[in-house]
């Protein structure tokens, strides 16, 4: 586990903390969907990554700020990161001390022992062989017991949790509980995004969607509880194991064009605003993609404001806060873009004539054929791209038969 506290400039007092206990890639800068977020205006959108390397679990940070990342007082692109680091983003910006923890659980939590008094299980389950029941919980909030963390984002932790309470073929039901960060409780933008997910889950049934299960609130928190997908994000993999090949890649963006003609086939169409490959999870059993994150989920034909949108992946229209169904579309040629090469596809958008547009000409994983139809989802005016998803889907197809 290992935590990050913003640190006050002058006196360097703590003053915000947050704690990562399986997290291999943690991103940080101004964007509300970084796991760290620091409105500070020298603070890139996404200013740094923090990476642990999976063979010998030691961390790295690499910057991809304007303004640059500092650590240790050292102006750095990319380097080891050490237990006690700090890392200042922008010369004169926000400072961050990374830690190394050695403990688990946060020493505020006390773990409530289970009902079950069956001896023999390995030390590291988390449920009795024998009666199914939790070995240790580390609270309980109303019929929800938390086993452990598994990840905080920029608006909400996310909790592996149980329900005794809810059943499948009479069997206690393993979820994710959602808790709204306590920091962003007096946003009131965060706390509109949050329960929008919450009603846009409750509203959709699909297979490449999360089910939605319960959203209350508690102690004024707000909680939402929904389906544990097991698997693993794009983003994460790539980073895990390297670029992906060409005919897995456009098998995964067909089966996220089938998630989004789903939602853009609802009454009114639902726009999801951040299709990426942190949002894209591959389900272990079957290989299927699952659309995660739909706190940023809008209906056509409702005021945006907001600008919402990863760099690299945000269609035009949508930087100027505008999207269309064809902005999530546009989203599906820089994913295609990292899979295949594992950059950041930012890296390869640069100016030509009067437009924006991705060089991958270079790109020996890139057929012509491909590029051909990353060209077309990423032309720079909406009319210009696939009007559709399943057309997109077609065009794919094409591609690997």
């Amino acid at each position: 586990m290992v935590s990050l506290t913003l640190l006050e400039l002058q006196k360097q007092v703590p003053l915000q903390n947050w704690c990562f206990e399986s997290e291999s890639v943690i991103r940080v800068g101004r964007s509300t969907d970084n796991d760290v977020v620091l409105t500070d205006n020298l603070v890139s959108r996404y200013h740094l990554e923090i990476r642990r390397d999976a063979n010998s679990n030691n961390w790295q940070v690499l910057n991809h700020g304007t303004n640059g990342t500092f650590l240790n007082g050292v102006l750095i692109h990319q380097s080891p990161l050490l237990d006690n680091s700090l890392l200042q983003l922008a010369k004169g910006g926000p400072v961050l001390q990374f830690q190394i923890q050695h403990q688990i659980m946060n020493q505020n939590t006390n773990i409530i022992s289970s009902n079950c008094t069956h001896e023999g299980n390995p030390p590291e389950n988390l449920f009795c062989i024998h009666c199914g029941q939790p070995l240790s919980v580390a609270t309980t909030i109303l019929n929800y017991r938390i086993l452990r963390a598994l990840g905080k984002g920029g608006m909400g932790t996310t909790y592996l949790a149980w329900d005794g309470k809810r059943t499948i073929t009479s069997k206690p039901q393993l979820l994710v509980l959602k808790q709204m960060n306590a920091d962003m409780v007096k946003v009131a933008k965060a706390r509109e995004l949050f329960e929008r997910e919450a009603n846009t889950l409750k509203s959709l049934h699909h297979p490449g969607i999360p089910k939605y299960y319960d959203f209350f609130v508690e102690s004024g928190k707000k909680y939402l509880a929904m389906e544990l997908v097991h698997g693993q994000d794009l983003e994460k993999l790539v980073h895990l194991k390297g670029p992906i090949s060409p005919q897995q890649a456009i098998t995964w963006m067909i089966q996220t064009c089938d998630i989004l003609d789903y939602l853009h086939s609802q009454h009114p169409p639902l726009i999801h605003r951040d299709i990426k490959p942190a949002n894209l999870m591959v389900r272990s059993y079957d290989n299927q993609i699952v659309v995660l994150d739909f706190g940023a989920v809008k209906e056509i034909g409702t005021t945006f404001g907001t600008r919402i949108g990863a760099e690299g992946y945000c269609a035009p229209e949508q930087e100027r806060g505008q999207p269309l169904t064809q902005s999530d579309l546009y989203a599906i040629g820089p994913t295609l873009i990292f899979l295949l090469t594992g950059e950041n596809p930012f890296k390869f958008y640069r100016l030509q004539g009067r437009d924006f547009r991705f060089h991958i000409e270079n790109i020996t994983t890139i057929t012509p054929e491909l590029r051909k139809v990353i060209g077309e989802v990423t032309e720079p005016l909406p009319c210009d791209r696939y009007q559709t998803a399943r057309e997109l889907a077609s065009a794919l197809f094409a591609l690997n038969h």
